[in-house]
């Protein structure tokens, strides 16, 4: 397991600039070793002396921004880091769904255009995420200077408990809630696409005797991948092979469909007003992207496996030194 130690480290340098790292990490490790020798010369166990030592330096989000001589003057050092982390989830998990969700409603819309489409994402992207920014700061501001619900907003005060454990082999429900997400718009997507919006669907009808419903089970099977991995809680060769199995399924699946020209809907308005030009590039595009992705996600899952199981130690930009989680 990871030494509290590291992982106190570790999360204090993730906010220092890399150009200091070196030196605040030979700093804060001689500072950590000083209190941890004093403690137990004058008797305590020690475990019960790091513990001690590390609880005296406080939050290491604090200390990070102590070392930068960066203060936080909108949002107070209270609330900062809990700012922070809620701000990060928002835009890492929240704002990409409602991109992907209006973006699929504008392609299945009235006459959709591929300009449109395109500057609608951009359009969402920035206008929900400046709500998301805006009004939430808002909101953190509000309660740092009234103070009301700021100490369960707080979760009291910081302990080691709130140090992240970096353990590599099990994804956290935000991961979990992101890889059933996809596979969940997706489906969505592929029988919106058939009965809604548009009077033409933009797949071909004709695949929905076999090859569609194929297709929504392989995506299906990712989506349950996931829960699997996250009660499994490890990154086992099993789960490696069975995610490598599944992308490559629904990959081969998807490139033999647009070779074949059994994927887009002929009749669909788009590509019958402009023609067969469209599809000559879409098509390849959208190979290239669709073997891109699979051969993207095999390699991540067998590198996160692979460096899980043999416990392969994180590096730390400019600070010379590995951490090794899990």
């Amino acid at each position: 397991m990871t030494s509290l130690v590291d992982r106190y480290v570790y999360t204090a340098l993730r906010r220092i600039p890399e150009q200091q790292r070196a030196d605040i990490d030979r700093e804060l490790r001689a500072s950590i070793d000083d209190a941890v020798d004093a403690r137990v010369e004058a008797g305590e166990p020690r475990d019960a002396a790091v513990e001690r030592a590390l609880l005296e330096l406080g939050d290491p989000d604090k200390l990070a921004d102590s070392y930068a001589d960066r203060p936080n003057f909108l949002i107070g050092p209270e609330l900062y880091g809990v700012w922070r982390r809620f701000m990060m989830m928002l835009f890492t998990t929240v704002l990409p769904i409602v991109v992907v969700v209006t973006t699929v409603v504008a392609l299945f819309g009235d006459d959709p255009k591929a300009g449109d489409i395109i500057g609608g994402a951009i359009g969402s992207l920035l206008t929900v995420g400046a709500h998301l920014a805006f009004w939430t700061t808002l909101t953190f501001a509000v309660i740092e200077r009234t103070g009301l619900g700021k100490a369960e907003l707080r979760g009291g005060a910081w302990s080691l408990d709130d140090l992240p454990r970096y353990e590599p082999r099990a994804i956290t429900v935000g991961q979990l809630v992101t890889y059933v997400a996809w596979p969940v718009i997706v489906i969505a997507a592929i029988v919106l696409q058939q009965f809604t919006f548009t009077e033409e669907p933009v797949l071909d009808p004709d695949g929905w005797s076999f090859w569609w419903p194929l297709l929504i089970v392989l995506v299906a099977l990712k989506a349950l991948w996931a829960v699997w991995l996250y009660r499994q809680g490890a990154w086992t060769r099993a789960v490696t092979v069975v995610n490598a199995v599944l992308a490559t399924a629904a990959g081969a699946l998807m490139v033999w469909l647009l070779a074949s020209d059994r994927f887009f809907n002929p009749a669909f308005d788009w590509i019958t007003d402009s023609g067969d030009n469209l599809l000559d590039w879409i098509t390849p595009a959208a190979i290239v992207v669709t073997v891109a992705g699979a051969l993207w996600d095999i390699a991540e899952v067998a590198v996160r496996g692979e460096r899980a199981r043999r416990g392969i130690p994180t590096k730390v930009a400019g600070t010379g030194n590995t951490y090794k989680f899990g």
